[in-house]
């Protein structure tokens, strides 16, 4: 729970914004993923936050959300000032997916 509030706190109260650019829209392109669904995964509420990471000396996120449309993404960012970067997204695994869903019933 304390990665999760971590997470919903981080992301939902000190971002301002998403950073966008074609390094970062072509690999979501790759797994048929728009930008705004990545946006939308990222702030679901009930977001599962999977992992953290440090990688190329920033802390990466890898979390899990559902979509306005009901599809379920890993999405991996990382926050770059008040910018939320997204990385990659993707289907998450059926592991993931079922963790997502049982964390959504607590």
């Amino acid at each position: 729970m304390v990665q999760r509030y971590w997470y919903t706190k981080r992301v939902g109260q000190q971002a301002t914004g998403f950073d966008w650019d074609d390094a970062n829209r072509n690999p979501l392109a790759r797994h048929d993923v728009r930008p705004e669904e990545a946006e939308q995964a990222i702030l679901d509420p009930r977001a599962l936050l999977v992992e953290i990471e440090v990688s190329s000396g920033e802390d990466r996120t890898k979390a899990v959300g559902m979509t306005a449309s009901g599809r379920v993404l890993a999405v991996v960012f990382t926050l770059r000032g008040e910018a939320v970067r997204p990385i990659t997204a993707y289907a998450p695994s059926a592991r993931l997916t079922a963790l997502y869903f049982e964390q959504r019933r607590l």
